[in-house]
């Protein structure tokens, strides 16, 4: 069974630094059929003008994944870390027992557009961690390119849960067929671009949920970048 999430459905914050589309349930943001989806959490697409961001704040017990789409995104935090990430990367912080972090566009003049995913995590109280990796467009061209998972397999970041999660850029005549593990639940959301989840036309923004199904075909309708979360 596929149920589909259009983008014109989500959450929406818009204030005068921050528009965010919220996918599941968020801060102000309430829908009792919209809680995540396994043990997906949170999928917020943010875009944040020159300058602005998310000051110092707090998170515990979660697994944080951070990609931008466009624009150049700093980060701090109280491990030590400061960064930024750019098209191409991604960064994970496994918040654990406690941490504090913050967020800015690092422009004055270009906006930063980014997904934010949580993901709930199988341990709790660990020692809080950070990753942060580029992966190539050719790396992600027309295949599933794993980006995080339990055991950091394939060179990508590691969760402290039983979930992959992949990304890809596919542009028209590329295709994916993937397999699913009878136990396993899919959730596909499209960043960018359009595709055909089967026969379902999905565009920016739009999501799927994936349960009891063998096999998912994914195909190109023009440039796009989808994430595929594999979910216990």
């Amino acid at each position: 069974m596929i149920t589909l999430r259009r983008a014109k459905d989500r959450g929406r914050l818009q204030i005068d630094w921050l528009d965010s589309h919220h996918t599941f349930s968020f801060a102000n943001y309430y829908d009792p059929e919209q809680l995540g989806f396994s043990k997906l959490r949170v999928i917020n697409d943010d875009r944040v003008i020159p300058g602005g961001g998310f000051s110092t704040h707090s998170h515990q017990d979660m697994e944080i994944i951070t990609c931008v789409l466009s624009g150049k995104l700093a980060h701090e935090d109280s491990m030590g870390n400061a960064s930024i990430i750019s098209p191409g990367d991604a960064q994970k912080m496994s918040a654990g027992k406690g941490i504090t972090h913050s967020e800015f566009n690092a422009s004055k003049e270009t906006p930063v557009h980014f997904l934010q995913i949580w993901i709930q995590p199988n341990k709790l109280g660990v020692d809080p961690s950070y990753e942060q990796k580029h992966i190539p467009i050719e790396k992600k061209q027309g295949v599933l390119k794993l980006l995080a998972s339990s055991d950091g397999a394939e060179d990508s970041i590691s969760i402290h849960q039983d979930a992959r999660v992949y990304v890809s850029v596919l542009d028209s005549a590329q295709q994916i067929d993937y397999a699913i593990s009878p136990t396993r639940k899919i959730y596909l959301h499209v960043a960018m671009g359009n595709i055909m989840l089967n026969d379902i036309s999905l565009g920016g923004g739009d999501g799927a949920r994936v349960v009891d199904e063998k096999r998912i075909t994914l195909n190109g309708s023009d440039h796009a970048e989808i994430f595929l979360f594999d979910l216990p």
